[in-house]
């Protein structure tokens, strides 16, 4: 007869050192949880006598509280004169010195604002004995700089009665140069010269033509010749013409046509680039009208290059 597998058994083996286990463990959290409790129940003990004990030393300073926030108000009031005389020995050190004079300006506030603890009054007596050393760092500095100042000062007043003896001469090579500048500047200043400037109408087989009739004008045009001067810079130039209305008004073919000269800022008319050099050059400059109606009168025209007015010129329309 065959015997039958008791796995029921085993089974409930099973079940039964899991329950164990897990008791186990509930009795250790528990165990563990027991003591950190009473090790939180122990420092809460000793803070409350902590807060105890400190709460009874304020009120054994209190009394001495009041003296020493005098004395700190007192020591900083000294700090702030202190911090001035710096600033008049060396003014190229305000800007630190009086970053150090607001900190103490803001302790003097706190010291003047709350009621401060016998604690806190120390911390503020150790601020101010920081701000008292960074002062003194800043004297010795300062004190340094004004003996080599002196030093300077004296050496600097034996060269400069070595230098009194030349200084007439450099005086003279100085006009001189200036002078002898001025005339290179003269004479590489390019002229207009011929300037004839005229007003255009344009015929039936649209050839153009002078006339001196506002209603019939549709172009100015001013022709010159650019001086010879070996003395100027040769190359590519821009040669500006200003044409003024007879109401003063200076006439742009566009709003953005102007350019720098001697005189500043001018507007003009219209431009011209030119290769220039250091010969005679004939050139004409046209102005169009685009449809706008000339107005009577007489016009002005001027010539710029290299900055400068190099010519005028006149003409009338009827």
């Amino acid at each position: 007869m065959e015997t039958q597998p008791q796995t029921p058994q085993k089974s409930n083996s099973f079940y039964f050192i899991f329950i164990f286990i897990l008791l186990a463990g509930l009795a250790g959290l528990t165990l563990a949880w027991s003591r950190q409790r009473a090790a939180l129940n122990t420092c809460n003990n000793k803070n409350s006598a902590l807060l105890s004990d400190m709460a009874d030393m304020e009120a054994a300073l209190s009394g001495y509280t009041g003296s020493m926030k005098q004395d700190l108000k007192q020591d900083l009031q000294q700090m702030l004169r202190n911090y001035n005389k710096l600033i008049e020995k060396d003014a190229s050190k305000a800007d630190s010195l009086n970053a150090q004079k607001a900190q103490i300006t803001s302790l003097l506030q706190k010291l003047d604002q709350s009621k401060m603890t016998a604690r806190e009054l120390v911390k503020a007596r150790k601020e101010n004995e920081t701000l008292r050393s960074i002062m003194r760092s800043y004297a010795r500095t300062i004190d340094s700089l004004n003996t080599l100042n002196i030093d300077l000062g004296s050496r600097l007043e034996e060269t400069n009665v070595k230098l009194s003896t030349t200084t007439n001469e450099r005086d003279t090579y100085r006009k001189q140069a200036e002078e002898s500048q001025q005339q290179v500047k003269k004479g590489s200043k390019l002229q207009a010269y011929g300037i004839q400037s005229e007003a255009l109408k344009q015929r039936l087989n649209n050839s153009m033509d002078v006339t001196d009739r506002a209603k019939n004008a549709v172009q100015f045009r001013s022709s010159f010749t650019l001086s010879e001067n070996p003395l100027a810079a040769a190359g590519r130039k821009s040669v500006y013409l200003q044409i003024i209305a007879p109401n003063g008004d200076i006439l742009q073919g566009s709003s953005n046509f102007v350019t720098e000269t001697e005189s500043g800022t001018v507007a003009y008319s219209q431009r011209k680039e030119v290769d220039y050099q250091n010969q005679a050059l004939d050139l004409t400059i046209y102005y169009e009208l685009k449809g706008e109606a000339a107005a009577k009168g007489a016009y002005k025209v001027r010539i710029y290059c290299d900055g400068a007015l190099i010519g005028t010129d006149s003409f009338t329309l009827k």
